[in-house]
């Protein structure tokens, strides 16, 4: 099975684990007081309704909920509850902001002052969480597996995911933001190389004696055996590329000496 299709399914099975976990907080606070209440929201609410996704995703059954809770005034622990479940859904930390932002000049600015304090709180210290999800959003690979087997040979964390390992070699190679490779060359006695094809983000790449190159999605890279080089993301930005191995005969790969930061800012200067 190839990585695209497991990360797939993956995803299926953590909306499916979302979908069936089974509520007992009405049963747990009120079913000895109040049974049929219980029942009706451990079963009816949390159970019928949250579960048809095909009507609404969870994701966006979250913002209706907690913006619905907010306009009440009802910031209280159900509230947070809500919070943590849009989180768990799928909801950054920018994006609830501007959730709660938009929602402020109709609900009333008191109750969004008191929901943006549990919502910090829920959110709390998930800035590099977010942008990384943000990232994955923007594109159909996965980001991987930290590629801790290549790491001496990056300045910053890059993450790795093979998508092809036979015929032709395809990985999927993520950078987080300031993140790149050393100077490197691919050699071949005849063919090999590699093309490097843009898939989300921001970055660069440059061969040696000549400026650098920004990368956006959709640029394709062709890079010649023999040619020293190096790629990685913008400072500001996380980066994707697919790295295709071309068959070439004899082909090998040399990592040369790092990019360190006056190299980076020098070579990117008025362009990142």
């Amino acid at each position: 099975m190839d990585a695209r299709k497991q990360f797939v399914l993956k995803t299926i099975d953590r909306r499916k684990s979302i979908m069936t976990i089974k509520q007992t907080a009405g049963r747990d606070a009120l079913g000895d007081f109040a049974p049929k209440f219980a029942q009706l929201n451990d079963d009816v609410l949390f159970g019928e309704v949250w579960s048809r996704e095909d009507g609404l995703s969870l994701r966006d059954r979250s913002i209706v909920t907690v913006v619905a809770l907010m306009a009440q005034g009802l910031t209280d622990s159900s509230f947070q509850y809500h919070l943590m479940s849009a989180k768990n859904n799928g909801v950054t930390r920018a994006e609830i902001a501007e959730i709660l932002t938009h929602a402020a000049f109709y609900a009333g600015w008191p109750k969004a002052w008191a929901a943006f304090r549990m919502a910090k709180e829920v959110w709390a210290d998930d800035n590099a969480a977010d942008a990384r999800a943000k990232h994955q959003n923007e594109m159909a690979f996965p980001i991987g597996a930290p590629n801790d087997a290549f790491a001496k040979y990056f300045i910053g964390q890059s993450y790795l995911a093979p998508l092809s390992t036979e015929q032709v070699g395809i990985y999927n190679v993520t950078f987080e933001p300031g993140c790149r490779n050393n100077w490197h060359t691919h050699h071949a006695k005849s063919g090999g190389g590699q093309i490097l094809v843009c898939v989300a983000g921001r970055g660069f790449y440059q061969e040696w004696g000549k400026p650098a190159q920004e990368l956006c999605p959709g640029d394709v890279v062709n890079i010649p055996a023999g040619v020293k080089h190096w790629h990685g993301a913008a400072p500001d930005s996380w980066f994707s590329h697919l790295a295709v191995e071309v068959p070439g005969e004899e082909a090998s790969n040399e990592w040369l000496e790092p990019v360190d930061d006056e190299q980076y800012l020098k070579a990117i200067d008025g362009k990142a």
